[in-house]
């Protein structure tokens, strides 16, 4: 059964994927080999959609934890200002070119995502999973999701679901057709199809509703 929170775990699947791309990318790049540079520029969308997931973390759950646990996202919050100081340290090795940095710098950047979703998925969602009810679940998804500028959510979905597998497709679809007006999920629909192509047949096997 798919729940709300199953959306955001897809989403910090797509985060671990793309920055492994980005990351092996300016790694090769610093020892020499050439035509990764389009790779590595993905970081500026990469971390566009970061602050729109860590904005909808703040606004929506944080403080629908704070409910039920008292000063637990205190600690996310900061993670989430250095991840901010981590992207600035990266923009300024990308700016200058300087390909040693730049691997240094998308490195740490790594470390501290994968540290950081880590801890919320073993920690924070499983307080929320635990005791906050379904149908406030789902408010603070919907919540989430309004963060995403209208115009960019084609952007956005053509990002992510080329980073996530049958599974995290069928979770992420499921919760944006329960949480958004129908109208609007009439319109995200044919951009999902888009972006899979040939894998929208298995998705419609998950979900025969698309149909």
């Amino acid at each position: 059964m798919t729940e709300p929170l199953d959306a955001i775990m897809a989403i910090h699947n797509a985060f671990r994927a793309d920055l492994s791309n980005i990351d092996a990318a300016a790694l090769a790049s610093a020892r020499g080999k050439a035509g990764l540079e389009t790779t590595v520029e993905r970081f500026r969308f990469f971390n566009e959609v970061l602050v729109w997931h860590a904005h909808g973390e703040e606004l929506a759950i944080f403080p629908t934890v704070e409910t039920v646990a008292p000063s637990v996202a205190e600690a996310y919050e900061r993670d989430h200002r250095g991840l901010g100081a981590a992207f600035e340290t990266l923009r300024t090795a990308v700016s200058a070119r300087d390909a040693l940095e730049t691997a240094r710098a998308t490195a740490a950047f790594k470390f501290h995502l994968d540290m950081h979703l880590a801890k919320e998925d073993a920690h924070l969602y499983r307080i929320v999973r635990e005791r906050i009810s379904l149908p406030d679940q789902s408010k603070a998804v919907g919540l989430m999701s309004s963060t995403v500028p209208q115009e960019r959510f084609p952007e956005v979905i053509a990002w992510m679901y080329p980073l996530i597998g049958n599974e995290d497709h069928e979770n992420m679809t499921r919760i944006w057709q329960m949480v958004m007006p129908a109208p609007v999920f009439a319109q995200v629909k044919p951009l999902i199809q888009k972006t899979l192509g040939n894998d929208w047949a298995e998705l419609a096997r998950r979900i025969p509703t698309l149909m």
